[in-house]
């Protein structure tokens, strides 16, 4: 016996098999319970979501042999014949080759005549927006007023093509696109089933460029099958989908936050080595910043259908919030260009390069000087890593302003001492001058200052919230400590279990309660409320209370 395809080997034979159409099950499995079925139908949706296994699941549950059921026993010779494609009175018609009006003539013709064999005659007439406007009006009639022997499942992937004539006489269901979670679910139980060894994340893969679509998510994993010889491996699928790893993407990110650009085309050059596709390159780099993004703006953020989040929150650390926000805009802009540059790898180098050209220059600006060795220095505009040297510019402005005002000599810091409440009212006052961002800014709100030496300060971190403390976000804040006090300063971490800590999150927190307890009172205390209360019966929406600032 010949070799049978995934897609048609596992499509669904009943409405239980269906994954991701719910709403669509339910409602036609309702209609034949209740015979309560409607005589036309149209399923609209992207490829490969259903809409023919659909059809041929409706005609196979009103032609059943046993009955008219929602639940066929795929057994008798109708559901049989009806699984093979091979059932007389189930007519399917592909509309994009019979678009004339008189190859719907002679397909309505037939119309009045009864079922050869099952209870009902049943029309699928596929890309049904590919008809020609005289083939729609031929059609009209008989889809209004069928005769009670006869079903019409119309199928597209273009509703806006079809008359509202047509759409007015027919049940519309829409039918979603699948998400990676429910692709990856029926992938794993086919590989399963067919015996088939697959590496851990494979599917997931898989699934992701299926892109929505079931049918070509499994077109996908007969393509891997064979590629890998009968057994799914990672390295495999890369080379079959050009794919990008994360290894490659966070080496160039690193790049460009270190203002190298040397090391980001030599990662460029490697991607062209492997013949990837530079198109996904910039896909996966711009997914990658995203998920940078909602890090440092929702910290602690996690995705359960993502297992990397700690190396996300590791490149989070050393981009600034407006640095992921201008890298992912010039990126998808980057993607929209890509046909336009002379070839892909160019279009991807001058798209890596823009993101350094027009980045902020207080944020890849260099350090200040160090002390003249007798050549000339060199004028460029970034010789440091901008995660390191943020505000390094206007740092230097200020202290130049200074200087010229009221020269003195620096006071040195005062040896280790523990950080009293003086002490911690200092660190909050030294926060708001930080040049921090993101995650860095977040671990800054949510500590509280335990000690400090001249080139030591220790912090107590609620447990909770350790996660906030990387290496990366310590060196940053370490950094921008370092700036502001005017030398070296390290940053260390400590906890300390049962310790309430008073930190500037946790006082802006009390502030917001306490402004918000005196709004909640003076809204209960105002005269024009009481009086709508006991009169008109109004009722204060709690939610809408809103303290002024």
């Amino acid at each position: 016996m010949s070799y049978q395809v995934l897609a048609r080997k596992w499509r669904p034979k009943t409405f239980d098999q269906l994954v991701g159409q719910e709403h669509v099950s339910r409602a036609l499995i309702n209609g034949i319970d209740q015979d309560r079925l409607h005589h036309a139908f149209l399923l609209t949706g992207t490829r490969g979501v259903g809409k023919t296994t659909i059809a041929r699941i409706l005609a196979k549950c009103l032609n059943c042999e046993t009955g008219m059921t929602s639940q066929p026993c795929g057994e008798c010779g109708s559901c049989v014949d009806l699984d093979e494609g091979r059932f007389v009175d189930m007519i399917e018609i592909d509309a994009a080759s019979r678009t004339g009006v008189d190859d719907m003539r002679d397909l309505l013709e037939s119309v009045q005549y009864t079922p050869n064999r099952g209870r009902f005659k049943v029309y699928i007439i596929d890309e049904v927006h590919m008809l020609s406007a005289s083939s729609f009006n031929a059609l009209l009639k008989t889809l209004e007023e069928p005769p009670p022997h006869v079903k019409f499942v119309l199928a597209t992937t273009d509703p806006q093509k079809i008359p509202v004539t047509i759409l007015s006489r027919c049940l519309r269901f829409n039918l979603r696109r699948l998400l990676p979670d429910q692709i990856r679910g029926y992938l794993a139980t086919l590989v399963e089933s067919e015996g088939i060894e697959a590496e851990p994340g494979t599917l997931e893969v898989l699934a992701r460029a299926a892109d929505g679509s079931m049918r070509d998510g499994l077109s996908l994993l007969d393509q891997a099958i064979a590629f890998g010889g009968g057994r799914l491996a990672m390295q495999d699928l890369e080379q079959m989908l050009g794919l990008v790893d994360h290894e490659h993407i966070s080496a160039m990110i690193r790049a460009l936050a270190a203002n190298e650009p040397e090391t980001m085309l030599d990662v460029v050059g490697e991607l062209a080595a492997q013949s990837r596709d530079l198109d996904t390159v910039l896909a996966n780099l711009s997914e990658v910043l995203h998920r940078v993004t909602l890090v440092q703006s929702v910290p602690g953020y996690r995705d359960a259908e993502r297992s990397d989040w700690t190396a996300i929150e590791d490149l989070a650390g050393l981009l600034s919030a407006e640095d992921a926000q201008l890298f992912y805009q010039i990126a998808i802009r980057g993607r929209g260009e890509l046909g336009l540059a002379p070839d892909p790898r160019t279009g991807l180098e001058m798209t890596l390069l823009r993101m350094l050209a027009f980045r902020p220059a207080e944020a890849g600006a260099a350090a200040p000087p160090a002390p003249a060795t007798g050549g000339k220095p060199r004028q460029t505009r970034s010789s440091t890593p901008a995660s390191g040297q943020a505000g390094a510019r206007r740092q230097a402005q200020s202290a130049a302003v200074k200087a010229t005002a009221a020269p003195s000599a620096p006071q040195p810091e005062p040896p280790t001492q523990p950080a009293g409440p003086q002490r911690q009212t200092d660190w909050m006052g030294l926060l708001e001058q930080l040049d921090i961002s993101g995650q860095v800014r977040e671990l800054a709100r949510n500590v509280q200052l335990k000690s400090r030496s001249e080139d030591r300060w220790e912090f107590v971190i609620a447990p909770a919230l350790r996660h906030l403390g990387s290496a990366a976000c310590l060196d940053r804040l370490g950094q921008a400590i370092s700036t502001r006090v005017g030398h070296a300063v390290r940053v260390r971490l400590v906890d300390e279990d049962g310790v309430e800590l008073q930190t500037a999150a946790s006082l802006e927190e009390e502030r917001r309660r306490r402004n918000m307890s005196e709004a909640e009172r003076a809204i209960a205390d105002d005269p024009t409320v009481r009086e709508l209360e006991e009169q008109m019966g109004a009722v204060v929406v709690e939610d809408s209370i809103q303290p002024l600032q």
